[in-house]
């Protein structure tokens, strides 16, 4: 069962996102290709996710379709999407109007 909890992003930078007004979310996307581990394993490496976050997101994915799985700046999310690319996965930014 997804407990809500565990997909808190870190409040002191959502924070200071809200107050420069830059908010973005890094997409993720559902595919064929990618294995729930490697999703997993992706998601603790490259956005710093525990097992329990990294897991419901890719669940999330899964039964949804996508999910947002960081809000931070344009800066702090570019290399983060690059990097869930380089690894095979459908990622994007999306940037938000505060």
């Amino acid at each position: 069962m997804l407990n809500p909890d565990i997909l808190i992003e870190e409040d002191i930078l959502v924070e200071d996102v809200i107050e420069n007004g830059e908010v973005a979310h890094l997409v993720v996307f559902n595919d064929d290709y990618n294995t729930f581990e490697w999703v997993i394993e992706s998601f603790i490496k490259v956005c710093k996710h525990s097992e329990q976050q990294a897991e419901q997101l890719s669940m999330i994915i899964h039964f949804k379709g996508k999910a947002t799985v960081k809000t931070a700046t344009m800066e702090v999310l570019r290399p983060m999407k690059d990097a869930l690319i380089d690894r095979g996965l459908s990622a994007h930014i999306e940037t938000v109007e505060v």
